[in-house]
Order: structure tokens, then C-alpha cells, then sequence
């Protein structure tokens, strides 16, 4: 195997997002629903001989370490693998959104270099690495459309049999503006104690259920995250920020059309997966 092509990293939306306390080292602790969504970043592998690990980005520059690097190399010291990688990248998934772009990118380049360094690490191998580049990319390896999420996002448990989340279609909307995530979490008027839900209290009505704690937070420090939500919410739609933001989500009806929005705004209506592109690409649960 020389080259893998046009592998995709699918965003993800949180369902909701608690945050139920803090650590004392500072973290804080969530429970949140991620579920994939089919608006994809592509990347294509070719296989260097000579050990060197080089991006180029197709579209929308990225910083020269970014989480697609630092997964390759991450997977060679693990492995002491003396092969490398050329790995292009062509972005979709819009920056500082909340959607997990780049944790996915750094997924599906330990998913596809398992493959084309013909590693035959297993899936908890792999998370292992993965939990060390950021806390969202072991959900982007465990190869299922959605998962509950729990302590900083290293718990993750499968919604599969009769938790599956039914297929639906959503409108995902990114204001122009970004956030940064530490701006959020080092907010004194951020929420750090809602009490803890299970899971059969999350399916009971998984596509209306919870908030997100960041929310209030985030449409503060970035007043075009109300913006959005109140043009869903003009149109009757449920609306809630996803992640740290600044993206926005709503359900749709499958035959719901949208009001026109701001030009600067992104926008893609949206279905969920039932799993991961490639996730079948490495063996474990």
C-alpha cells in the first residue's frame, strides 16, 4: 500500500453539554451526547520511505504543528515506525466552531497511517495516543456515530441497539466570528454544577434534551452566537450551540426549508452517522 485517498474526518455536534464540576488540577467535568455528522474535512496519504512527516494544506492554511502532525508523529514514537507520510488536507469543517474538526483530522490521520504503515494497532491502542493529543479524538476512533461523554471526555460509552440516535437532519450554522475555548472555561459566569443525568433520561427525547453550559458563556464573549440562535429560532427550530461554540445547530423536518442569512455565516443542513467512515479500518471496541 503506497497511498490512501479522499479518507474523510466527520465533524461532530454536541447533543447537549453539562458541566457537572472541576477537578483540582482545574479541569472540568461534563456529560454530553457527540454524534457525527456528515460535513467532512478529506485528507489523502502517500507514503514516504524516508521517515518525514509533511502537510500540505489543499485549501485553508493551517498552523505548521497542527493536530494532523502531531498525530503522525505521536504514532510513530509509539510504534518506532521508520516510515513516514506526505498527507494533504482539505478543509470543510469550519475553525473554532465547537464541531471537532481538528480532533477529527488528528483521528482519521492515526486511523489511515494504522493502515498504510500496516501497524495493526488495535482501537484501544490508538485512543491511547489519541487522548494525548485532546480529550474529543478517542470519541472520533471508537467507530460508532454517537457516544455518552463523561469526566473531561475520556469516558465514552457507545449509543448502539436501542440507545441509537434515530436518523435526522439538522441545520448547522457558523457565525463569522469564532470562540476560544479557555475564554469559556476560565469564566466566572460559567455554570460548573448541574447535577449529573443518565443515559435513559438522555434517549427518553435526545434531539430536545439538556443545554449547553457553555452557551450563556459564549453568546457573551460572542453576541453573533445569539445572533444565530435567534434566526433558528424565528423559523420555530430548537437551537443550541454545540461544544465551545461558535456553531449552532437546530432538527429540521426533512422538507423544512431555511430563511436567508448573513453571507458571512456558514451553513450546511446536515445528517447524523450511524458510524464512523473508516472506523472499521481497526479492529477492538
Amino acid at each position: 500500500m503506497q497511498a490512501l485517498y479522499d479518507v474523510p474526518a466527520p465533524a461532530k455536534l454536541n447533543l447537549f453539554l453539562h458541566i457537572t464540576g472541576r477537578r483540582a488540577d482545574g479541569y472540568h467535568l461534563l456529560q454530553s451526547a457527540f454524534m457525527l455528522i456528515d460535513w467532512c474535512d478529506t485528507l489523502h496519504f502517500e507514503l514516504r520511505p524516508d521517515g518525514h512527516i509533511s502537510r500540505e494544506d489543499l485549501n485553508t492554511p493551517l498552523p505548521q504543528d497542527d493536530l494532523i502532525v502531531r498525530a503522525a508523529k505521536a504514532l510513530q514514537r509509539a510504534t518506532g515506525c521508520p516510515l513516514g507520510a506526505h498527507i494533504g488536507i482539505h478543509k470543510s469543517i469550519p475553525a473554532q466552531a465547537g464541531m471537532g474538526g481538528g480532533s477529527s483530522d488528528a483521528a482519521s490521520t492515526l486511523l489511515a497511517l494504522n493502515q498504510l504503515w500496516q501497524l495493526h494497532l488495535d482501537r484501544a491502542s490508538l485512543s491511547r495516543i489519541g487522548l494525548q493529543l485532546g480529550a474529543d479524538v478517542p470519541f472520533f476512533l471508537c467507530g460508532h456515530g454517537a457516544a455518552w461523554v463523561e469526566g473531561i471526555g475520556e469516558h465514552i460509552t457507545p449509543l448502539t441497539g436501542a440507545q441509537a440516535l434515530p436518523a435526522a437532519q439538522f441545520a448547522v450554522v457558523k457565525p463569522a466570528a469564532g470562540l476560544e475555548t479557555p475564554a469559556i472555561f476560565a469564566s466566572a459566569l460559567l455554570q460548573r454544577d448541574t447535577a449529573p443525568v443518565s443515559i435513559e433520561q438522555f434517549c427518553t427525547a435526545p434531539y430536545q434534551f439538556g443545554r449547553n453550559d457553555l452557551q450563556p458563556v459564549a453568546e457573551q464573549l460572542c453576541p453573533d452566537v445569539k445572533k444565530v440562535v435567534d434566526w433558528l429560532e424565528e423559523q420555530q427550530l430548537h437551537a443550541i450551540m454545540t461544544g465551545s461554540g461558535s456553531a449552532v445547530f437546530a432538527r429540521l423536518s426533512h422538507t423544512q426549508p431555511l430563511a436567508s442569512h448573513p453571507s458571512a455565516w456558514q451553513s450546511k443542513k446536515c445528517e447524523n452517522l450511524m458510524t464512523h467512515p473508516v472506523g472499521s479500518w481497526v479492529s477492538g471496541i
